[in-house]
């Protein structure tokens, strides 16, 4: 395959990624940088990708030995787009809580991804919804319906937008802090207070580009606002409720891990080990039956409140913890009450 160095040649291929390196950024070759930037990537896949001219650094083709540098932006180009774009309607079987002509209100189950992208192509929400409505709308990054998501193992609730008014409505209000979002978490450790806030910027880890940091000084990353409150102690985990005045990425998975408490069983954010507790065989046995009865980080979409785009109507939805989360929660309950 040629260079593409002409503007004719770029716009005839499709961009799939593009990452800016970092102020603090060590110089790194390209295929390294690469491999801790994209999920499920090969480094013979990156260098044959750099071998053919797919990879741009500030628009010019390089080759693997080059070096990042802080605020090189780097491009993989290719000649078909993204496989998000190529959607496909899928009858899958939604749990649909609300549903009138301008939105709809979905109960997500852990473990399904909220719309397509890299290694996840099928099988998500996106291919559902598109599926059970027709001509929905699309948002800036091209997802139909969608105005807000979580992550693929965190449950809960979710509001789909099914017209073009409904879409920049709701847009707005999630832009303006006016939803009201909800979510239970079970953590690591004896949270000290029994309510609190949590602040930093939340951005891109430099190390991990698959897990998010908390940046205190404000210098990278965008401002993140979670609010908790104590709900119920286990001696060596807590259940907390948490409120969203901001909607980051994996907001309230690095909040905690910030402040010292990871989300049970958060494998991304290193809460799948035994962080708190005795050196007892036994206890080590009880936390690895909990594992097992919730393989996912402990997270719940509780409730989710909106104004509705035509009616005005403040519009509130509450769901119940799912079957795993309150396996995990009755088991560490049982377990504190025969510690006493």
């Amino acid at each position: 395959m040629s260079n593409y160095d002409t503007d004719q040649d770029q716009d005839e291929l499709y961009e799939h990624y593009k990452f800016t390196a970092a102020v603090g950024q060590e110089p790194l070759r390209v295929d390294k940088f690469l491999m801790n930037f994209i999920e499920n990537a090969t480094r013979n896949k990156i260098q044959q990708a750099i071998k053919a001219g797919n990879v741009l650094v500030n628009n010019a083709v390089v080759k693997s030995n080059y070096k990042i540098k802080p605020f090189d932006v780097v491009r993989v180009v290719l000649a078909h787009p993204p496989h998000e774009n190529l959607l496909v309607a899928e009858n899958i079987p939604l749990n649909i809580v609300y549903e009138d002509d301008e939105v709809m209100v979905v109960n997500k189950p852990a473990g399904m991804v909220v719309h397509p992208g890299h290694g996840n192509y099928s099988g998500t929400l996106v291919n559902g919804l598109i599926y059970h409505i027709e001509n929905l709308p699309t948002n800036s990054n091209e997802r139909p319906g969608l105005v807000h998501r979580i992550d693929k193992d965190t449950s809960g609730l979710l509001v789909v937008a099914k017209t073009e008014f409904a879409m920049s409505h709701l847009a707005n209000q999630f832009f303006d802090k006016t939803t009201e979002r909800l979510y239970y978490a079970l953590v690591w450790g004896n949270v000290e207070q029994e309510e609190g806030t949590i602040e930093g910027h939340i951005g891109r880890s430099f190390k991990n580009r698959l897990q998010m940091d908390v940046f205190p000084d404000g210098a990278h990353g965008k401002p993140a606002i979670t609010h908790y409150k104590v709900l119920e102690r286990f001696s060596y985990v807590t259940l907390v409720q948490c409120k969203l005045e901001t909607g980051r990425t994996h907001q309230i998975r690095a909040h905690f891990k910030y402040i010292g408490h990871p989300l049970f069983n958060d494998e991304r954010y290193g809460g799948d080990a035994i962080l708190k507790g005795t050196t007892f065989t036994k206890y080590k046995q009880f936390v690895d039956n909990c594992f097992k009865l919730l393989p996912r980080q402990a997270l719940h979409a509780k409730t989710l409140g909106f104004v509705h785009p035509k009616t005005k109507k403040n519009m509130q939805f509450n769901s119940e913890l799912p079957e795993d989360m309150q396996l995990a929660i009755e088991k560490w309950r049982n377990y504190t009450v025969h510690q006493k």
